[in-house]
């Protein structure tokens, strides 16, 4: 019979976001007995992404890791915990990562624009989870947090560029509706 683990603030193992074919996008691991080599994670990832990128289940177990995850165009999204965790707890981790993210492209979660604004992404990554604590699991919150987008900036200081971005980003969206 297994024993009971004392509770801890470490719930988090890793994050990951990989591209279509299994790539790495961007991924952070808190526990380094897990994985303490890049080699050890990318096998790891390769062999999560070949056991979810055809399911349609939102879980799965391997190697000893509870992993949450959910794909969206040519992305997947990944947030690993131990067997014992909580799998809600990771699932709002999970939907506060893919929100936020959302919310940083404007709704337009897809591989360039990850690319494009990989820096807010890492900064996205940092307030949500520190050390596999997790910090924040509300996207508006976390995105008041890391917003460094043009949208702050006064028309007055901004280049042409930036104010045509704006106005394409607005008239697209004024679209789409």
């Amino acid at each position: 019979m297994d024993a009971l683990m004392e509770p801890t603030l470490y719930t988090i193992k890793g994050m990951c976001i990989l591209d279509n074919d299994g790539n790495r996008i961007l991924a952070k691991y808190y526990d380094k007995n897990v994985f303490p080599t890049v080699k050890e994670q990318r096998a790891y990832e390769k062999n999560l992404f070949n056991k979810t990128h055809r399911a349609d289940a939102e879980i799965i177990m391997l190697d000893g890791l509870t992993c949450v995850y959910k794909s969206n165009v040519d992305l997947f999204f990944y947030v690993m915990g131990s067997t014992q965790e909580n799998e809600l707890i990771l699932l709002s981790v999970l939907n506060c990562l893919y929100d936020t993210i959302a919310m940083i492209l404007k709704k337009n979660v897809e591989k360039r624009a990850v690319l494009e604004n990989l820096d807010i992404v890492m900064l996205a990554f940092d307030e949500i989870c520190d050390g596999g604590i997790i910090l924040d699991a509300d996207p508006s919150s976390v995105m008041k947090r890391v917003d460094l987008r043009n949208d702050d900036i006064p028309i007055g200081e901004q280049t042409v560029a930036q104010v045509l971005q704006s106005a394409k980003e607005q008239l697209k969206w004024s679209l789409l509706k």
